[in-house]
């Protein structure tokens, strides 16, 4: 049994010295019609820069541009002779005396090395005063300043976000090449599940564990590959994981604790799968496993829905991670003020289903009472999971304590 610290780098450490059983799969996706069929998607190639940014000298204020050596002194007095705007430069040369209105975005004129914002000058008809001294390379970018003409501006393996996607059309991309997604197979286990479109007898609860996996997987950059629910029935099981192993990743819920009916672990060594851990020290989602069947990382997750939930995010995200073609990050863990006083029982870290919010600008959080790892209502009403580590239980009012935001509520 590890701590979820461990555990996360023992998936990190074997999915990376594993090898895939295919090499890794790319598209090109074409960015100029519908930009959003590449966000989230990780780069499989390096962008360069098509030219040098900006490509031109480049003013960052509205104001006057002017040669430094003419004002270095307030109270200046320049003629203006004309102006550049974004897209409509000064065509002149800029002499001693003279004074060009420049637009923030527009080209600097030849000659200027300054300039002096419209807030710190005086216009009076075709005259400005300047009120302060112009200072050389004041409030504008140099040719070539933010980037080069061939380098890169955006990395292989960099997940595309809203700036990523600015940058490539920025350069000139109206595509991308992105390695596919991996397919993520996704089979709860467990006679009492029943598929959303019949109604549950009393002793049966509907499956949804493949809901919350499946946008779990789709939000971590996954695609979910939905299987139904396998009957808690050797045989059965068997044949489901065998489909499962034909994704790139498989998820198991249900059926990894040490019951009469928990049949995973034992389908899996008849599999000749390799494991690396049977348990975590947190609750919930003490009975998770990690192992390696047919080059395949197999998750076995806990049953109950707040279990999967927590052990999804601490395990399976870094390998999702790694087989999309980016680095695995660190566990998205901040410091909020506790809003009330906390102790838990030891041995285990803890997750409680939690809510952060930001009153007078500071990071607060508070616990929410729940009924257990099965209670999903305290998951909803919250936007995080406070984390109480096992090296320190208890709790003030008002001390720091971890937080860890679910994805996809922020």
């Amino acid at each position: 049994m590890l701590s979820y610290e461990d555990a996360r780098a023992k998936v990190i450490e074997i999915v990376k010295e594993r090898p895939c059983p295919t090499p890794q799969e790319t598209e090109t996706i074409d960015i100029a019609g519908d930009p959003t069929r590449a966000l989230g998607r990780v780069l499989a190639e390096s962008i360069l820069a098509d030219r040098n940014y900006p490509p031109f000298n480049r003013s960052t204020r509205d104001g006057y541009a002017v040669r430094a050596a003419d004002a270095t002194a307030a109270g200046v007095k320049l003629r203006i002779v004309g102006e550049s705007r974004a897209g409509v430069p000064y065509s002149g040369l800029v002499e001693t005396g003279t004074a060009v209105q420049t637009m923030t975005g527009a080209p600097m004129p030849r000659g200027t090395n300054s300039i002096v914002m419209n807030e710190h000058v005086t216009v009076d008809g075709e005259y400005v005063t300047l009120n302060e001294p112009a200072r050389i390379s004041a409030h504008y970018v140099l040719e070539g300043q933010e980037s080069r003409v061939g380098e890169a501006v955006i990395n292989r393996g960099k997940r595309l976000g809203f700036a990523e996607l600015a940058m490539a059309v920025q350069v000139g991309r109206s595509s991308v090449l992105v390695a596919k997604k991996p397919r993520v197979a996704i089979l709860p286990t467990g006679d009492e599940l029943i598929p959303l479109d019949r109604a549950p007898n009393r002793f049966q609860i509907r499956n949804t564990n493949t809901t919350s996996l499946a946008a779990q997987v789709t939000l971590a950059g996954g695609d979910p590959v939905l299987l139904g629910a396998a009957p808690d029935d050797h045989d059965a099981l068997r044949a489901h994981i065998e489909q499962a192993l034909k994704a790139d990743i498989v998820i198991i819920t249900g059926g990894v604790s040490v019951g009469k009916y928990d049949l995973v672990e034992q389908v899996l060594r008849e599999l000749k799968a390799d494991f690396y851990f049977d348990g975590l020290k947190i609750r919930p989602g003490k009975p998770a496993v990690f192992g390696y069947c047919h080059d395949r990382p197999v998750f076995g997750l806990p049953g109950n829905p707040v279990s999967t939930m927590v052990t999804f995010e601490l395990i399976v995200v870094p390998a999702i991670d790694l087989l999309s073609g980016h680095a695995a990050g660190p566990i998205p863990i901040f410091e909020a003020k506790l809003s009330h006083p906390l102790d838990e029982k030891p041995p285990f870290a803890h997750f409680l289903p939690a809510r952060v919010s930001w009153p007078d600008g500071v990071p607060t959080v508070e616990a929410i009472h729940w009924e257990g790892s099965g209670d999903i209502g305290s998951v909803v009403r919250g936007n995080s999971f406070l984390v109480v580590h096992e090296s320190k239980l208890q709790y003030a009012a008002g001390e720091n304590a971890r937080v860890l935001l679910r994805r996809g509520t922020f």
